[in-house]
């Protein structure tokens, strides 16, 4: 089975702490991954690795079966993964396209007696428009203020972000826990959107109804340690939290 990116042996020390104690994890191209467990189980601190927020202790990262490492958010972006943390990171008095755009906007010359540049607001409006009408997010126009849309939209909205400049792994940490049950679906929909289009997902979630709507395989972390790999098919949701909670297999 091809694999788009792998992590061997990763070990994640914060002081006396071992946070992430020798966990391999692997993401095929257009696969979406429920990662499930308890707080503290090292699900963040194993995404924010693969994000290039924090580096590993020990272990290695390969892209496309080639090794990398990842000094910060944008070395990970480089290589087209992407991480959506639950604070969005948008920027509520912007508009959608600004948002969309934001740190790579498109200008324009201008020709006059001293040529200049300034921002291509049309441009960059049709295809924000395009791209959220082919993600089928519904919003009444790409030049509404952040901050007036709705959660979900808002979700919608950044997650589009992620994956507007060719985003190949799409991380998504709790998408769904402030939003309302329609939103969620809408939510759960473009996921599995993202999936036709070929692009992986991660989902870290505390909802096992949401992951067991999109995951293709679930993982389990339980103290740093992976303790299920599985996919969906083979599991239920009671099986994955007796894992979560140590119940399988004698877990103390």
């Amino acid at each position: 089975m091809e694999i788009l990116v792998e992590m061997k042996g990763i070990y994640k020390l914060f002081g006396g702490l071992c946070a992430l104690n020798n966990v391999d994890f692997h993401v095929s191209p257009a696969e979406v991954i429920g990662l499930v467990g308890d707080n503290a189980a090292g699900k963040s601190t194993l995404m924010k690795i693969l994000a290039g927020v924090h580096p590993p202790t020990e272990g290695d990262i390969l892209v496309d079966s080639q090794k990398r490492i990842f000094r910060s958010p944008q070395d990970a972006r480089n290589v087209g993964i992407e991480m959506l943390f639950q604070d969005l990171a948008l920027v509520p008095e912007l508009d959608v396209t600004d948002n969309l755009f934001l740190g790579k906007e498109m200008s324009k010359k201008v020709f006059g007696h001293d040529m200049k540049f300034i921002l291509d607001r049309k441009t960059m409006d049709k295809k924000s428009e395009k791209f959220l009408r082919e993600l089928e997010i519904n919003i009444d126009s790409v030049k509404e203020k952040v901050k007036n849309l709705s959660g979900g939209q808002r979700q919608s909205v950044s997650i589009a972000r992620t994956i507007f400049f060719n985003a190949r792994l799409v991380i998504l940490d709790e998408p769904t826990s402030a939003i309302s049950v329609k939103e969620t679906q809408r939510v759960l929909e473009l996921i599995l959107q993202l999936k036709k289009k070929g692009i992986s997902v991660i989902i870290v979630s505390h909802r096992m109804e949401d992951i067991f709507n999109v995951a293709d395989r679930i993982v389990v972390l339980r103290r740093g340690k992976k303790v299920e790999d599985i996919e969906k098919c083979n599991t239920t949701p009671e099986l994955i939290i007796k894992k979560i909670i140590g119940v399988a297999n004698n877990i103390c």
